[in-house]
């Protein structure tokens, strides 16, 4: 990656019921609720220390690496990182702007793109710190009696004046959280696992929970990253 990167030098940017049936109703239930408890889990609050010594003001959002088996993991939850770190207050760059810049110089695929160094990173886009995000649950599943969209992403945070990692976290959004369809009969629960099943695939329902994940992942209380330099609520959380 190194060698591909001095022979072709980064030029300047131009700025994702019978006993048989009771029991398979039971499981069914079981199932979704722990679904559920999946998106919402008790998680370990981070340690801020590293990042609140930091304190940067603008963030470099790298394109996702995608694990899932669903192609449009990666740019659908690159396509909604941007807002939510916006939010908190920092200066996101524009994501045409990078992925522009980067092909420019022949790196097109995001694991290539998330290798190349932190200094070169700042030394082209002047950015304090670079976001890698990867997709490790994107798409919709049918599994006999529930369809489920889920979206799982990764996410870290890098001084890229320093090199060091300063904030690292995960989080899932998934349909199965607000899916109260256990409360049908076994033929309801079959009949609406297929339908979201298929609405799923047409409508890619997965793109809507990348935006929620996406949220929790920077923007949760206790366990997101702090408020930026743009936002009134700076150095105050």
């Amino acid at each position: 990656m190194s060698q591909a990167i001095n022979a072709h030098p980064f030029v300047t940017p131009r700025r994702k019921r019978s006993t048989g049936t009771a029991a398979v109703m039971r499981l069914a239930c079981m199932v979704a609720a722990l679904s559920a408890l999946t998106g919402c889990a008790t998680r370990t609050p981070p340690d801020l220390s590293a990042y609140r010594q930091s304190r940067p003001a603008s963030l470099l959002v790298l394109p996702p690496v995608n694990d899932s088996t669903d192609l449009l993991g990666s740019p659908a939850v690159m396509a909604q990182a941007v807002a939510p770190l916006a939010e908190l207050g920092y200066y996101v760059f524009p994501v045409n702007l990078v992925q522009e810049s980067f092909r420019e110089n022949g790196l097109t695929m995001p694991q290539d793109i998330q290798d190349v160094s932190a200094q070169k990173l700042r030394e082209i886009f002047g950015a304090d710190a670079a976001v890698y995000i990867k997709v490790k649950q994107y798409g919709t599943k049918y599994n006999i009696v529930a369809s489920e969209s889920r979206v799982t992403v990764e996410g870290r945070i890098v001084d890229l004046r320093s090199g060091q990692q300063i904030w690292a976290g995960e989080a899932t959004a998934s349909s199965a959280e607000s899916d109260s369809s256990s409360q049908s009969g076994i033929a309801g629960l079959l009949i609406k696992a297929l339908v979201n099943q298929i609405v799923g695939q047409v409508s890619d329902a997965s793109f809507t929970y990348a935006a929620i994940a996406n949220q929790r992942l920077f923007g949760m209380p206790k366990f997101g990253i702090p408020t930026g330099p743009r936002s009134p609520r700076y150095q105050k959380d």
